[in-house]
């Protein structure tokens, strides 16, 4: 449609529906019946996406792995484990941390970056690439056929991180809490090893009641309840979860206020569970979940960012992600909730004052 003094010509208006069937059909009715048309079909690919109860909340699938390195079906051993994740993924990024903190060698256990690319994938959204850091060492495609080959039949999810026993060519595990928690208490053959005896134990026996309850509210307030704000399809249930949003983040604070890290003076796992979701925060759980209100930054909570930034300048910490292809996958990956596919200008370290 060309429109007069316009220089160029033309304006997209598309359907031009509100000034043309607006003549024979109410405004209202029309605009009503494109918004719940658009609606449903919203929420059904958000029930795709993230599993639903009836209330509109997100409910985040249970895994069925639970092996242990160290048992007698997983022995404790070097080069016998390999671990997939991918960049985007908090729970991914946990693996990675331990492994960096850990100072674990790629001898010791390998890893295998996941690309995510819901179009090529079979199923779920990672597969592998062609070059050595995103190459399957058992030749498959995607995750999906990663787990058909080593686990056949297999029905649920085929979540990251991954870990697999390449030896046996079994799964040990895919819940990053359980995973954390092997990497820290194997030794890979070597208990006696001086780089064993000097590695950072992110759970110290003196420390294990409290690591444990607060990995619950963390979990509970946090990783999970961002997750809950950004695939609610019901207006209570992204309240109730961004009421926990909130309440987690001035939790922390108030902790935060008195003592460097989550459980005291030492950087430990409940630490290491949190620094994901923080580090996601600014650009992608906030703005595009929504998260306590699209309004919140890290920075808004004075204690917990001197955290974020002390967490960022442990060794290791830095080169555990690349922040900007993390927080853009979401948008490009997560089309039910930013269906135009724009990508924000990106949230840097520097942006959100990670760096001097």
């Amino acid at each position: 449609m060309r429109i007069p003094g316009f220089p160029g010509g033309n304006l997209d208006k598309g359907f031009n529906l509100l000034e043309t069937a607006s003549k024979f059909v109410p405004q209202g009715q029309i605009v009503n019946t494109a918004k719940e048309s658009w609606k449903f079909a919203w929420k059904r690919m958000m029930a795709e996406l993230a599993p639903q109860d009836k209330s509109g909340s997100y409910k985040r699938p249970s895994y069925s792995f639970d092996g242990q390195i160290g048992s007698k079906e997983f022995p404790d051993e070097a080069g016998r484990y390999h671990l997939y994740v991918g960049n985007p993924c908090p729970w991914c990024h946990r693996a990675r941390i331990a492994i960096a903190l850990r100072n674990i060698s790629p001898e010791e256990v390998g890893i295998t970056q996941l690309i995510d690319d819901p179009v090529k994938a079979s199923r779920g959204g990672w597969v592998f690439g062609t070059n050595k850091q995103n190459k399957d060492p058992l030749g498959c495609n995607d995750l999906r056929e990663l787990y058909d080959k080593i686990k056949p039949n297999f029905k649920g999810r085929c979540t990251a991180p991954l870990l697999v026993d390449m030896k046996q060519q079994k799964i040990v595990s895919n819940e990053s809490s359980d995973i954390v928690r092997m990497l820290n208490s194997a030794t890979f053959g070597n208990p006696n090893n001086e780089q064993n005896l000097d590695r950072v134990d992110l759970y110290p026996p003196e420390l294990s009641d409290v690591i444990d309850e607060t990995n619950q509210w963390i979990y509970e307030l946090l990783n999970n309840g961002v997750y809950r704000c950004g695939f609610s399809t019901q207006q209570v249930a992204y309240d109730a979860a961004s009421a926990d949003v909130l309440k987690g983040l001035a939790k922390c604070e108030d902790i935060l206020s008195t003592q460097p890290y989550l459980c005291g003076s030492t950087f430990t796992e409940s630490d290491l569970f949190l620094l994901p979701t923080m580090l996601r925060f600014d650009g992608v759980y906030a703005p595009l979940f929504k998260a306590g209100g699209a309004h919140l930054r890290v920075r808004d909570y004075p204690y917990l960012h001197a955290w974020l930034v002390r967490c960022w300048s442990m060794q290791g910490v830095p080169e555990s992600i690349d922040l900007r292809d993390a927080n853009e996958s979401y948008y490009r990956q997560l089309f039910p909730l930013n269906a135009g596919g724009l990508i924000p200008t990106p949230v840097t370290a520097e942006a959100i004052g990670l760096t001097v």
